[in-house]
């Protein structure tokens, strides 16, 4: 099992948790709207860094960005499995035609 199967995992055992008791049960109880937000929020950050060039901030804000995702797609009952087979579907297949496809 791969560390983002553990996360998203740990995030689903979260949703019941009290927001007071949990950060991802507080994101979830703020609603999907809010998970998208801060989703885009640490992206932003990820790009700064991204285009500074600094690896050790890049890191740390694209597992930030991954976090956030999963808290996302959790938000709107996406589970990480699906995401996962989507990229296994479109494996093997040309990015620019599968971008035609759509």
């Amino acid at each position: 099992m791969s560390a983002l199967d553990r996360l998203a995992e740990t995030i689903e055992k979260r949703r019941g948790v009290n927001p007071r008791d949990s950060w991802t049960a507080a994101l979830l109880a703020r609603g999907p709207e809010k998970c998208a937000e801060k989703f885009g929020e640490e992206a932003v950050e990820a790009i700064i860094e991204a285009v500074k060039g600094d690896r050790e901030k890049l890191t740390s804000e694209a597992a930030d960005v991954l976090y956030h995702l999963l808290v996302m797609l959790a938000a709107r009952d996406v589970p990480f499995e699906d995401v996962l087979a989507e990229l296994d579907r479109r494996e093997g297949t040309s990015g620019i035609a599968e971008k035609a496809s759509r």
